[in-house]
């Protein structure tokens, strides 16, 4: 468990919460399992092809400590949002009203304003701490019918207090939609007591599967009530049966699944998610914190995310003020990756990370601020 376990650039690379690094096996492994199935056996790919995608959802239930069958592959997040929320009794027959906050990723926002025929969103202000278990419960009315809330905020570095929010939101009738993807592969997330409805995540990031392999976890207590309305054969009991007059949802969350799959970009994510649940994510993130704690010594007037390990993320938030630009342009001239956003230059800090990523980061921004 090293550098040398994945495929790392030349400089110093801290974008995890952009994109993670592929592992340096993971092109050998794909080749076998997609490319080698249909270029070079003489016989119908499509059953290792689909073991492939149970491998996928088994991975998922390894690192989730949940079961495969309340997993579905999705394209990405705002598909399986789109389908769950669809699927759902009370979509279009009520007016549904949805706390969120302004800080959640804009697509998801965007899937509850057009995927819901009559909804009303509630949204916490963006200059709120979303990591402060009050704020949420000062919006959390008994109005609310739906929750969604983002296990971190890429942009501000903030944590939020999901378990209590749920247990909140629970005690009040309503229901919980929960995205990780920013979270997923870096904070270690257990769902086999989870009381959310639903669960929303993606592999591009901290879990570096790349893009294409989102999934969405559902609450096995609720499955039978969804009844998903954009289906394929694929969210067929059984897909093999051809009956075009005949139409039995899958028992498990694969109904949500679809039509005819993409299956390359499971292939390729099983893989790199088999390796982090076997290291533990709680490696990951003890390797993550010890690399963030280092940035805050050295740079403590500029860091503005949270510090409190139940309350960061992954990422590290340094605001340059007015020198922003000239800190960037120092750090990619030192071959040093990151990103930015309005509150400042996000640093993440990955298992293939080391003291030396975090050190050159701080000379550079120190030099550029100085010069």
């Amino acid at each position: 468990m090293n550098q040398v376990d994945f495929s790392l650039p030349q400089g110093h690379y801290l974008l995890s919460h952009s994109v993670g690094r592929p592992l340096a096996s993971a092109e050998q492994d794909f080749m076998q399992r997609y490319f080698h199935p249909w270029a070079g056996d003489n016989h119908e790919p499509w059953y290792q092809w689909l073991d492939g995608i149970q491998r996928f959802t088994a991975a998922l239930a390894q690192l989730f400590n949940s079961q495969a069958e309340y997993f579905c592959p999705q394209s990405n997040l705002s598909s399986g949002l789109t389908k769950w929320v669809m699927s759902l009794p009370e979509t279009g027959k009520q007016p549904v009203r949805v706390l969120m906050s302004e800080s959640d990723f804009p697509s998801m926002g965007f899937v509850l304003q057009q995927a819901v025929p009559d909804v009303e969103i509630h949204f916490i202000p963006a200059a709120l701490d979303m990591s402060d278990l009050s704020v949420w419960q000062q919006h959390l009315s008994g109005e609310i019918d739906w929750v969604f809330v983002s296990q971190v905020y890429s942009n501000t570095g903030q944590q939020a207090p999901v378990d209590a929010i749920t247990r909140l939101a629970k005690a009040q009738g309503c229901r919980v939609i929960i995205d990780v993807a920013q979270a997923a592969g870096v904070i270690p997330i257990d769902l086999s007591d989870c009381a959310a409805d639903c669960v929303l995540g993606s592999c591009v990031k901290w879990l570096c599967g790349g893009p294409g392999a989102g999934f969405i976890w559902v609450n096995p207590a609720i499955l039978d009530q969804c009844q998903p309305k954009d289906v394929g054969w694929f969210s067929h009991q059984n897909p093999m049966e051809f009956d075009i007059h005949h139409f039995a949802p899958h028992h498990s969350a694969l109904r949500f699944w679809g039509g005819t799959p993409s299956v390359a970009a499971y292939i390729f994510a099983a893989h790199s998610i088999e390796y982090f649940a076997r290291i533990g994510v709680e490696t990951v993130r003890t390797h993550n914190l010890n690399l963030l704690a280092r940035l805050r010594a050295e740079l403590a007037p500029w860091y503005i995310a949270p510090t409190d390990a139940q309350r960061c993320s992954g990422t590290a938030i340094l605001n340059a003020g007015n020198a922003q630009d000239k800190v960037l342009a120092a750090l990619r001239e030192a071959g040093i990756a990151v990103d930015a956003r309005k509150l400042g230059i996000r640093v993440s800090p990955h298992i293939y990370n080391t003291q030396a990523d975090i050190d050159a980061f701080i000379r550079v921004f120190k030099r550029a601020l100085s010069a």
